[in-house]
């Protein structure tokens, strides 16, 4: 008996960080991550940057920031004008 897959691989990488804000590389999608939309970024060691998680597709985790983004949000931060400080 074989067992079909249950779903599609996800891979996720941070491809940049500069001082304009970090780049995200998802699938083929290439997001950044501006320091002015994403502050909590800024100023945090970059191995802690580096160390993200995709647990579904479009859906990025920084367990070592405790910080959940979605793909619209990073593309579209101005539909989502609440920030955390």
């Amino acid at each position: 008996m074989r067992s079909n897959a249950l779903g599609k691989s996800t891979s996720v990488e941070v491809t940049n960080i500069s001082c304009h804000g970090v780049w995200l590389l998802a699938g083929e999608q290439e997001l950044l991550m501006s320091y002015d939309d994403f502050p909590w970024f800024r100023d945090v060691p970059i191995g802690k940057v580096l160390n993200v998680e995709e647990p579904k597709p479009g859906h990025f985790y920084w367990p070592d920031l405790d910080i959940d983004l979605t793909a619209e949000i990073i593309a579209h931060p101005e539909r989502f004008p609440l920030k955390s400080k």
